[in-house]
């Protein structure tokens, strides 16, 4: 269930802006505000059915795009990759600190990280 609902959470902020602003409020509420079909249809004077509806076509809208797109696919292995070199970044200054105490490798070091860095803040 809660790998459903981060699925959800995470397609929703990738392309929420693109639902309608019918179908953008009632995915809201149903999956951030946590409000019940019931719920809904009662503060909009429409149906449970009407207002699960909206929200499976939504669900749908955004499932289409990300398997067009890719971009939360291409997003976590992004989120891994910059890891794994953060990781070796660290490993290689460590060895460096350890066994050679060259400057220009402790400069690369430090270029290396800052690009991690940049690339982490897009």
């Amino acid at each position: 269930m809660k790998n459903q609902a981060y699925r959800m959470a995470m397609l929703y902020d990738f392309y929420g802006d693109l639902l309608t602003p019918r179908q953008k409020e009632f995915y809201d509420l149903y999956y951030n505000d946590d409000l019940s079909l019931a719920e809904i249809a009662e503060n909009y004077d429409i149906t449970r059915q009407g207002v699960r509806d909206i929200i499976v076509r939504a669900e749908k809208t955004l499932e289409d795009i990300e398997e067009k797109t890719g971009l939360i696919q291409r997003y976590h292995r992004t989120r891994a990759t910059t890891a794994t070199l953060r990781s070796l970044c660290s490993q290689l200054q460590a060895l460096n600190q350890a066994r050679f105490m060259d400057r220009e490798l402790d400069d690369l070091g430090r270029q290396l990280s800052d690009a991690i860095d940049d690339l982490e803040r897009e």
